[in-house]
């Protein structure tokens, strides 16, 4: 196991202190719910956006916690839901009255957990928690309500955050929230397995050489596996996909996202958004704005995915609006 690490059991304990350490400035913890608060809190009322998920999917979810982001995250262990007491324990920490949103990927613990914390919320405090699971994995289900959430949790989140910051009311902001999900989607391809810290082992095997198309961030299975190809090989086939299945075309507007999965080489990754930009180039697509970095990881997994999300004016302006976290800036 190539990981600085201690004891492979403390591993998300030591991370929130040290992560509380480095960002002090931002965010306090809850440890024994494992909740991560922000320090710009308005003061006056508003919508509360709450995230949260496993670890190891570092900075998501704790790094997007800050001003006009997040206002708290909830993280469990390694690929694990966090617990309902401390989804229920997040809201307790910044509820104002005007209720809380609750965001994650779409992955059935972390919806019955997130679920249990809402109505816990409701008959103990008479707190109203609503949720938007995003959606965003195109390969993952036919159906949307059935896909999972990958790097789209990024600017779904960002989406949210931003209609709180303006003001919008808990209706409205899970309504805009709901429509950043249903124009955001990604599709991603691996080159090996993440580590575990408890056992040190891989989650998956993987031969030297192999990648697989399509595959999740918790080694769910892709499309296929097959010999790596040249990034634009492979570019080509992953925007082919996403644009097929997306619909957008000529004349649209799009943010981009180019999310590395743990260890792949920056270098790569914008060789791989050289090329994206290309197609959408060529296809009459516009690229108001655009991100390349490690996002939302899977601990030391080398890979990337891209993600599109098509614009409108309204889900162009919350996406560009400011907000200033550990891991993002606007």
């Amino acid at each position: 196991m190539r990981r600085l690490i201690n004891d492979g059991y403390n591993v998300v304990d030591e991370l929130l202190e040290g992560y509380e350490a480095a960002n002090k400035n931002y965010v306090s913890v809850d440890y024994e719910n494992r909740v991560v608060v922000s320090k710009f809190i308005s003061k006056e009322p508003r919508v509360r956006i709450i995230v949260g998920g496993g670890a190891g999917h570092e900075p998501m979810f704790l790094g997007y916690v800050g001003k006009d982001f997040a206002d708290a995250a909830v993280v469990g262990n390694v690929n694990t839901s966090p617990a309902p007491d401390a989804c229920y324990a997040s809201v307790k920490a910044v509820d104002s009255g005007k209720g809380c949103l609750y965001l994650y990927g779409n992955y059935a613990g972390d919806v019955m957990n997130f679920d249990m914390g809402a109505e816990m919320a409701m008959d103990e405090d008479g707190i109203r928690v609503e949720t938007v699971t995003v959606t965003d994995d195109i390969f993952s289900a036919k159906d949307r309500r059935d896909r999972r959430g990958v790097a789209g949790d990024l600017p779904v989140f960002k989406v949210a955050g931003s209609a709180a910051a303006n003001g919008y009311d808990l209706d409205q902001v899970k309504a805009v929230t709901e429509k950043a999900n249903e124009n955001t989607f990604s599709l991603g391809v691996a080159l090996s397995s993440s580590t575990l810290p408890v056992t040190g082992e891989v989650i998956f095997q993987m031969d030297e050489g192999d990648m697989e198309i399509g595959m999740g961030i918790h080694g769910e299975p892709g499309i296929e596996r097959r010999k790596i190809e040249k990034a634009d090989v492979i570019i080509d086939e992953i925007m082919e996909a996403l644009l097929k299945d997306s619909k957008i075309a000529s004349g649209d507007e799009v943010y981009v996202l180019i999310n590395g999965l743990g260890a792949l080489p920056i270098m790569d990754q914008y060789v791989c958004y050289r090329r994206v930009d290309q197609i959408l180039r060529e296809k009459g697509i516009k690229v108001n704005r655009s991100d390349v970095g490690n996002f939302a990881t899977s601990m030391d997994m080398v890979g990337m995915s891209v993600t599109l999300v098509k614009l409108d004016d309204e889900i162009k302006k919350l996406l560009d609006a400011p907000c200033d976290t550990p891991y993002y800036k606007l």
